[in-house]
């Protein structure tokens, strides 16, 4: 894979297509699954998964969070006891994207016997949605990014088969996290994209809409709104460049892409804001699909890791002891 031309290809993707929900739904399906089978998987495991997640007959999810363990992972409650030469799983994951709909799942349970808080508490499965005892519990309404399902997924005693352990037993924390920098940063390409298609939108709508005799461009309150928008979108391609290259040369990028989500996220929330000011009482009806754009980058900062928790982890990235003891936690 070569993280530059996966960079262009997933901006090209959030700038041409307009179903952001889709597009989270492809992003999920690679970050938050395909990814960590790359990195961890197996060579039988990428024979029998990679080929069809690739041609998307089999769709991929991320089962991690649950309901009283979201970014302190280490809390989550969902077991896999060791049965013969296997595992039983049991406990319940949501705010699964995809997972109304996913063929498989990169599920994290607790296997250590110890009960504490230890990262080598944690086990990462392959698990995959007709194995006995999977149950796609429920589908969730949300704000928006609506075309990308999302629900609970619960465990009732599922046998997996220890051939679907990804990496070693008790290493489960080490592959979430190994795959942060790429979740955090090329799952938010698409939104650079997004933040390039509004800027055209609103430039368009600044020439056109004539008010007090003249296009809405020509005043301040405007053309400023647009400048700022294309400095956002800018400083957001470098940081994102810069978090290809890294990759691209085999080198660690957490800091680079805990700052390319943060940004990222907010900034296309403003530009959202931002076009639905310019396109008035237009950006607000649904028929012109601008509040819609609005509605879907208010996830941003949410998912994958919410801001909050994501800036004291910057802090301590660059030297701040205990940042994120005191940081506010979801």
């Amino acid at each position: 894979m070569d993280p530059l031309t996966t960079i262009v290809a997933l901006e090209a993707l959030g700038y041409g297509c307009r179903d952001n929900g889709l597009v989270f739904a492809v992003n999920n399906h690679l970050w938050a699954c395909v990814i960590h089978l790359l990195l961890h998987g197996t060579e039988e495991q990428k024979r029998r998964f990679l080929p069809q997640l690739s041609a998307g007959t089999l769709i991929g999810a991320h089962a991690l969070s649950e309901p009283e363990s979201g970014s302190d992972i280490l809390s989550m409650t969902t077991v896999a006891r060791r049965e013969g030469d296997g595992y039983r799983l049991y406990g319940g994951k949501c705010f699964v994207s995809n997972g109304p709909v996913a063929d498989v799942f990169v599920t994290l349970a607790r296997t250590g016997d110890g009960g504490g808080r230890g990262q080598d508490q944690l086990s990462a499965f392959l698990v995959t949605s007709d194995m006995p005892g999977v149950v796609k519990a429920g589908e969730w309404s949300k704000m928006g990014l609506r075309s990308t399902p999302m629900g609970v997924v619960e465990f009732d005693g599922t046998p997996v088969p220890a051939s679907h352990l990804l990496g070693r037993e008790g290493a489960g924390y080490q592959v979430f996290t190994s795959a942060i920098e790429w979740e955090r940063s090329f799952m938010f390409a698409a939104q650079v994209g997004a933040m390039e298609r509004l800027l055209e939108t609103s430039v368009r709508q600044a020439n056109s809409r004539l008010q007090f005799g003249r296009s809405i461009g020509t005043f301040q309150a405007v053309s400023h709104q647009i400048a700022d928008m294309k400095i956002r979108l800018e400083l957001a391609r470098m940081l994102l460049y810069r978090v290809g290259w890294l990759k691209q040369e085999g080198r660690l990028a957490l800091p680079e892409a805990t700052m390319a989500k943060v940004f990222f996220s907010e900034s296309l929330v403003q530009t959202a804001m931002g076009a639905v000011d310019i396109h008035g009482a237009r950006g607000y009806l649904a028929d012109d699909g601008i509040e819609r754009e609005l509605r879907d980058a208010l996830a941003g900062p949410i998912y994958t890791g919410i801001n909050s928790v994501q800036r004291g982890i910057l802090a301590e990235l660059v030297g701040v002891r205990g940042a994120l003891s005191g940081g506010e936690v979801r």
